[in-house]
């Protein structure tokens, strides 16, 4: 399984868009082969600080969607956020 979390700033003036896009995101990454979950979280003792977590069951599925829908998603955007940091996770160990 790969995931790709991304952490944004985001005033609390812009969560109600930011939620609006992450379910036009969500609704696309659904259709696209190989993908598992989306998540939206808040970063527990930060103000203002928002993850969206998508897996994927693996990177080559996520990259395919993000060649293919990235660009475009972020025109259709409309949140004004700020990325704090881009991160990729492999599993390692099942249970």
């Amino acid at each position: 399984m790969f995931t790709h979390a991304v952490l944004f700033k985001i005033n609390k003036s812009e969560l109600k868009k930011y939620y609006r896009d992450n379910k036009m995101w969500a609704r696309h990454a659904k259709k696209a082969k190989g993908f598992i979950s989306y998540y939206t979280m808040k970063r527990a003792d930060f103000k203002d600080q928002y993850a969206s977590v998508y897996s994927w069951r693996d990177k080559k599925y996520h990259d395919k969607f993000m060649g293919k829908f990235h660009d475009w998603l972020v025109s259709k955007s409309y949140a004004k956020v700020k990325v704090l940091g881009y991160y990729n996770f492999n599993s390692q160990q099942h249970f």
